[in-house]
């Protein structure tokens, strides 16, 4: 299960719901592929049309515990690509609609002295992405293995 953290460099895994941004992050995390993480989400009651899953973290976290990844308990507010963890779940594209919080979730990665964010948006010409410029995160969770 933990086969994406050990001697392997992290690879993105593509949404194939567009609301599907946590299982694919979290997918990418376990070394799974979309349909594997979709199915044993949906064993858990997780699914990607359910909007909770992108406003709440404590879908992506039952999500992770279930793939045996450890992450932080909080969210911490981001404040610079340097000072990010090696590994860490990024709320992007945060807002607020009708009163309630949401966000598309992102991967981001330190590997071999390389930074960059696996996007799993199905649409985006690279999901590998490096203009940090442009992707503003409001907080980050880091991910502990």
């Amino acid at each position: 299960m933990l086969r994406a953290l050990i001697g392997k460099n992290m690879e993105v895994v593509v949404q194939e719901e567009v609301t599907g941004c946590g299982i694919a992050a979290s997918a990418a995390l376990a070394g799974l592929s979309y349909a594997e993480a979709k199915k044993r989400a949906s064993a858990l009651g997780i699914h990607a049309s359910d909007t909770s899953l992108w406003s709440d973290t404590e879908y992506v976290r039952t999500l992770l515990r279930e793939f045996g990844i450890y992450v932080s308990s909080k969210e911490t507010p981001f404040e610079s690509w340097e000072q990010l963890p090696n590994k860490a779940l990024l709320a992007i594209k945060w807002r607020i609609e009708q009163g309630k919080p949401f966000w598309h979730w992102a991967l981001f990665v330190r590997e071999n002295g390389e930074a960059k964010v696996l996007d799993s948006k199905k649409t985006l010409k690279s999901n590998v992405r490096r203009d940090f410029g442009r992707i503003k995160p409001k907080w980050y969770i880091e991910v502990s293995n």
